[in-house]
């Protein structure tokens, strides 16, 4: 994978840092306090989103011609916590106030479920979406889906007993129960590669809207901080109890524009394995972990609320730029026009 374009003065002078120097410059470091200091609209900076992206991913792949050295570099992890503090204030205050109460924890999740009022993009999808939509929302999801289950594998060493075995399971499947070809990031490439788009990891980066970016740097921040492990809980388990649906609505739309079961087959895969999953997260994972963890509840609520709040923001870009008559990429290309 390679460096992605820069979208802004940090991750222009980051970029630049991690391909031709050993050590942050302080070009990158004036720019990340300013960056970091910025008073609002940390989920849709294109510039922040990215540069903490970029960060994230030298625990995944990492980066063609930048040194691996980089990966737990002190200077660049301070700047990635300035980075990350005001991404959480960004997510706390979209997410608003949650209260913890005494029903069992997945009767919490599904009230969280119950009551969110995202626009429905699968619904679109699947009854209007055209085929150059279908290609700006998987170049959307592609940030995400082509390493789907990683970021919350990182999880799962902070976990033990009947918590960790629970979410094993369901991580096992993610990764196609063993066989590569079944893995779901590969059925993801394979759905993209049907629809002529690049299925090359981090291929689409540069098209991708901050929208996608701020969804997969709030599933990395939880996975890889051990005191949000219960937020990397509860937004698995919220995936897993509102994807089955979704997934067959999005189907439904692939073969409404004349595509069969060897393109939809990565939303077929989520309409059945992910009815199984509902009770595996929601009881099994969560409801073990709060038994032993009390004091995660709220953590396990707000990262189920992150979850859906996340997924709202997304759709609202999309069909908010759709209903305008442009595109919902980052580069100015009018295909849902």
């Amino acid at each position: 994978m390679r460096l992605p374009e820069p979208r802004g003065p940090l991750s222009d002078a980051l970029a630049s840092d991690l391909a031709t120097r050993s050590s942050l410059s302080a070009t990158t470091l004036d720019r990340a306090e300013r960056v970091a200091a910025a008073p609002s609209g940390a989920l849709t900076d294109d510039d922040l989103q990215l540069s903490l992206a970029i960060a994230y991913e030298l625990h995944y792949r990492g980066f063609d011609g930048v040194s691996e050295d980089w990966e737990w570099d002190p200077e660049l992890l301070r700047v990635r916590a300035g980075l990350e503090r005001r991404h959480l204030a960004a997510l706390r205050q979209l997410v608003g106030p949650l209260s913890v109460t005494d029903e069992p924890i997945d009767r919490q999740i599904t009230a969280l479920i119950d009551a969110d009022d995202s626009p429905s993009l699968s619904a679109f999808m699947a009854k209007r979406g055209t085929l150059d939509q279908w290609r700006e929302y998987l170049t959307l999801r592609s940030v995400y889906h082509l390493k789907e289950a990683d970021p919350h594998t990182f999880a799962i060493p902070r976990l033990s007993g009947r918590t960790k075995a629970a979410m094993v399971e369901i991580q096992a499947d993610e990764y196609g129960g063993g066989s590569a070809a079944r893995m779901h990031s590969e059925l993801f490439a394979g759905l993209m590669r049907d629809l002529d788009l690049d299925a090359g990891y981090g291929a689409l980066w540069d098209t991708a809207p901050a929208a996608a970016f701020a969804s997969v740097n709030t599933m990395s921040f939880f996975g890889l901080h051990r005191r949000w492990r219960g937020a990397a809980l509860g937004h698995l388990a919220a995936v897993e109890m509102t994807s089955s649906e979704p997934s067959r609505r999005y189907s439904s739309g692939l073969r409404r524009l004349g595509y069969d079961e060897r393109t939809t087959v990565f939303y077929d895969e989520h309409v059945e394995a992910d009815a199984v999953h509902e009770q595996i997260a929601s009881v099994d994972m969560c409801g073990s972990l709060i038994a032993g963890e009390p004091d995660l509840a709220a953590d396990v609520l707000f990262g189920a609320a992150a979850s859906l709040a996340m997924d709202g923001l997304a759709a609202r870009h999309l069909l908010g730029a759709w209903e305008a008559g442009r595109s919902g990429l980052y580069r100015d290309r009018a295909l849902a026009a």
